[in-house]
């Protein structure tokens, strides 16, 4: 009986081993579990940064973690436009595109619990999907005028 249970052992370690492969292939495995932001282009002599309550004007894709493209600014030809901070975007968002530059571009690689969540956004978005955005920072308006 212990040479039964050895093998049934290494048979259920060897599935695990074989699931959790075939979940890092689907890029299902890697979840990130905080927010990662990247800087694609920087802007030299940047005086004003994004904060909390300024209006981004923002250009952006966003792709699943496969690569699936589910959104884009870029065909319209007309950037977002929303208040940081005010939660009128994912949580991802509000907090990635802080202290940023107009012409700066980020990669920002969001959480599930930092965008859609277990619900998603159907039909487009799954529940606990990643999402990838290549963002730019178009322009900036703020209280008191226009930057």
């Amino acid at each position: 009986t212990k040479l039964i249970l050895l093998d049934s052992l290494l048979q259920e370690r060897k599935m695990r081993g074989i699931v959790f492969v075939c979940l890092l292939s689907l890029g299902l495995g890697d979840k990130p579990t905080k927010l990662q932001i990247g800087v694609k282009k920087r802007v030299e002599n940047c005086d004003v940064r994004s904060k909390k309550g300024d209006t981004l004007h923002m250009h952006y894709t966003g792709t699943l973690q496969d690569g699936t493209e589910f959104d884009s600014s870029i065909p319209r030809g007309e950037p977002l436009k929303f208040t940081l901070g005010a939660g009128q975007v994912i949580k991802g968002w509000d907090q990635g595109l802080l202290n940023m530059c107009a012409g700066e571009k980020r990669k920002l690689v969001i959480p599930p619990e930092l965008g859609y969540g277990s619900s998603g956004a159907p039909p487009k978005i799954p529940g606990d999907s990643v999402l990838v955005f290549e963002v730019e920072l178009v322009k900036i308006d703020r209280k008191g005028g226009e930057l």
